[in-house]
């Protein structure tokens, strides 16, 4: 995909819990809040089911964002599946810091089933901030450091 610019979109795989972030969504699509079209919705029954192999795994593919998107801290339909899944984004932050990809690349949303807008704006957000980090890894000094 490329912009009007000729810029490449990036790519965002997004994790979504079935029950909350996926509602969101959906309701973000019926209300005709727009969000981009780049965003791939993986959905699960719950992001405790978000490993972190599978976070890494959708860098190692071509994706330059991950969100995950569950339920409100407290609210999880599985009781503790957002928690599990914060604290693996966590974990998976710190890997991909080890292997030199930006940490802010990959983050977790907690969205209501009834907060459409709020995904859509998270999604335009975070697309609009993995956009702003593919231009500054693409800038001439950056790519000399990258080679060092």
């Amino acid at each position: 995909m490329e912009s009007e610019a000729g810029e490449r979109e990036p790519v965002i795989i997004a994790f979504c819990c079935h029950y909350c972030a996926f509602t969101a969504a959906d309701l973000a699509g019926t209300m005709r809040q727009q969000y981009p079209t780049n965003i791939r919705i993986v959905r699960l029954p719950c992001t405790g089911k978000v490993y972190v192999n599978m976070l890494l795994e959708a860098f190692v593919d071509g994706a330059d964002g991950v969100m995950v998107a569950g339920c409100e801290e407290g609210s999880c339909h599985f009781l503790e599946g957002n928690y599990r899944a914060k604290k693996r984004v966590n974990y998976a932050k710190q890997k991909i810091e080890e292997v030199g990809i930006n940490p802010e690349k990959l983050e977790m949303y907690h969205i209501g089933a009834s907060e459409g807008p709020l995904f859509a704006r998270k999604a335009r957000e975070f697309t609009e901030r993995i956009r702003k980090l593919m231009q500054e890894e693409n800038e001439p000094e950056n790519q000399i450091q990258n080679e060092k």
